[in-house]
């Protein structure tokens, strides 16, 4: 890791656990109806952010969010109080 000053860059000797390796498959069935499934794999302890928007860029669902420990896990989307449209499911790590 590398800090910077006014006078230049200072060599940081940190240790940080970041994720080096992360997989987010994608959504299935798709088309879907009422539900679908992505798989999530974590390769380290991870804060997590998976959230689902419209087509105008709005919040319309969380589907995680928080820490998760390394492993891989299956998140289902239920849009049966949702409107049929196209949604984008975008994910922090």
């Amino acid at each position: 890791m590398l800090a910077g000053t006014q006078d230049g860059f200072i060599n940081v000797d940190v240790s940080m656990d970041i994720p080096t390796a992360y997989s987010i498959s994608s959504a299935y069935p798709n088309p879907f109806n009422p539900t679908t499934t992505l798989t999530l794999d974590l390769n380290i302890d991870s804060d997590i952010n998976m959230n689902v928007y419209n087509v105008m860029g709005q919040l319309t669902d969380v589907l995680l969010t928080g820490s998760l420990k390394a492993d891989s896990y299956n998140v289902v989307w239920d849009a049966s109080n949702h409107p049929s449209g196209l949604y984008f499911i975008r994910t922090e790590i």
